[in-house]
């Protein structure tokens, strides 16, 4: 049997691009970066979730599973279809270049985006045509999803004039169209039908401006590996319109959710809150809304990588209220019947299952009946402190790699690979370098060799450990809040150096 071609490709939240906006967006840049990746011989663009995000700036904690984040929009695009002026993009802020400032980014951007939503709404020309063919096939979340966003602002605006910190559906939102009932879902719709329009306007630039970005990297040999969290943010129209599918109480308030137990990484393991689903009622409707969900996700992207995979086998269960995790128990989760379900509807599924954490046998029979590839972590294959024979069967190490799998040096969620170097012990510093070859003075490129020439499937690097940066870089520490997901390159940091460094290797390794 021939074996699967290997792949390798980089790590970056479309966030994360260079530009003159405070934040990356889907424009030249954008296709600069795929341009990089043809050059290097990169055939895989990992970008993590990309719908709006909320409090915190997490895109694991999105307003809606199936919407794109507003903030991506090109302004310059608005601009070349007429819908912004020149004019309107001078005096832009002094934006941070390597850091995404989001209060002062939304404070900006957002009244240009409405501004320019308006006036496209104004024009009866044909281009609406497209514009309502949008709306028409993506009515089933796209109405749900511009009303909640609308309402949310309304009551965010009473929030703001009573001093009052940023307030979810559940806990602030009146009584009728907390709970959804149609009289006011008609009387909301009614008062804010522009601000509802608006809404749908953004949604229909954003998956015009990424399609238009996807194909043009599926031409290039690119294909977008995207994120599915298991879990849905609590302040989420998700949530909100399906209350049938999650343990709530009467008055849409959580009875339980979702965490992880006390581990290596918190002693009181870690307490994420959202919402547990019903599975008994997603069973009785034929998992509707999860293949609604996939089937959205693999337009948008070519494959899944599925966050926190062992929830599907069983997860922990936190009573609502609680101070942390300690109190909560393990659940079993109906995963084997969900994705057979979802294979019978979609056939083969391409998915990458983050297998990481607390991984039982049921948890490996559940990902490899469907044969689908595990995730490999270098730096948790040399932080156990010990000498190299104890060391020799961690199973994160490349010799001992099933190749149905996908290697990183590290993730979103983990240090720099130079920030992980730099606070090991002594002893995993000395281990490490010997089983990678590598040096101190450009150290994450050792990793990133011991990665591409793994037996791995797909090899897939953070760009900031392309660029050998230290912690300062690192996207996201679980568990905080303030300063993550603000990282961004610098225009003209993946340079020429960078790309003859990795396209060589890429080749030198058959990927």
């Amino acid at each position: 049997m021939k074996a699967k071609k290997r792949e390798a490709g980089v790590l970056l939240h479309p966030t994360s691009l260079p530009g003159p906006h405070g934040i990356g967006e889907l424009g030249p840049e954008a296709f600069r970066f795929v341009d990089f990746l043809e050059k290097t011989g990169q055939s895989l663009w990992q970008v993590l979730p990309l719908g709006p995000t909320g409090y915190g700036d997490s895109p694991y904690a999105s307003f809606s599973t199936f919407a794109g984040n507003p903030l991506l929009i090109s302004l310059d695009a608005l601009v070349q279809a007429g819908d912004l002026t020149a004019a309107d993009l001078t005096g832009v802020p002094a934006f941070d270049p390597g850091k995404v400032d989001y209060g002062w980014v939304q404070y900006w951007k957002f009244p240009l985006l409405e501004k320019a939503a308006r006036h496209f709404l104004a024009d009866k020309g044909p281009r609406r045509e497209d514009y309502d063919a949008f709306c028409r096939s993506q009515a089933n979340w796209l109405d749900d999803f511009a009303l909640f966003m609308a309402v949310k602002d309304e009551y965010q605006k009473k929030a703001d004039a009573a001093g009052l910190m940023g307030k979810m559906w559940s806990n602030y939102w009146d009584l009728d169209i907390r709970l959804k009932k149609p009289e006011a879902v008609a009387s909301w719709t009614k008062k804010l039908g522009d601000a509802v329009d608006v809404k749908k306007v953004l949604q229909f630039w954003f998956f015009g401006q990424w399609t238009a970005l996807k194909a043009y990297a599926n031409q290039k040999g690119v294909r977008i590996i995207g994120d599915i969290p298991i879990f849905v943010a609590a302040d989420s129209v998700d949530v909100w319109a399906n209350r049938r599918f999650f343990r709530l109480d009467d008055q849409g308030q959580p009875l339980v959710v979702a965490g992880v137990p006390p581990d290596y990484f918190s002693a009181t393991g870690q307490l994420w809150g959202n919402p547990l689903y019903d599975w008994e009622a997603l069973k009785a409707d034929g998992f509707g809304w999860w293949l609604n969900r996939i089937q959205a996700t693999l337009k948008t992207v070519d494959i899944i990588r599925v966050d926190h995979f062992r929830g599907f086998e069983a997860y922990w269960e936190v009573p609502f209220g609680a101070p942390n995790a300690i109190g909560g128990r393990w659940v079993k989760a109906p995963g084997m019947e969900l994705f057979q379900a979802i294979q019978d509807k979609l056939g083969s599924l391409p998915i990458l299952a983050e297998d990481l954490g607390v991984i039982t046998p049921e948890v490996e029979q559940l990902r490899d009946t469907f044969g689908f590839p595990g995730m490999k972590i270098l730096q948790f294959a040399f932080d156990s402190g010990e000498d190299t024979g104890a060391n020799g069967d961690n199973h994160f190490l490349p010799h001992n790699y099933h190749t149905n799998c996908v290697v990183y040096t590290g993730s979103h969620d983990n240090q720099t690979m130079r920030g992980w170097f730099e606070t090991a012990n002594e002893k995993d510093q000395a281990y490490s370098l010997a089983y990678v070859d590598g040096h101190l003075e450009d150290v994450a490129w050792g990793f990133i060799r011991a990665a591409l020439s793994s037996t791995a499937r797909y090899a897939v690097i953070p760009a900031q450990d392309l660029l050998d940066l230290p912690d300062e870089a690192r996207m996201n520490t679980p568990s905080t809040l303030g300063g993550n997901w603000a990282w961004r390159l610098k225009v003209g940091q993946l340079d020429e150096a960078v790309a003859q460094r990795l396209g060589f290797m890429t080749r030198l390794y058959g990927r």
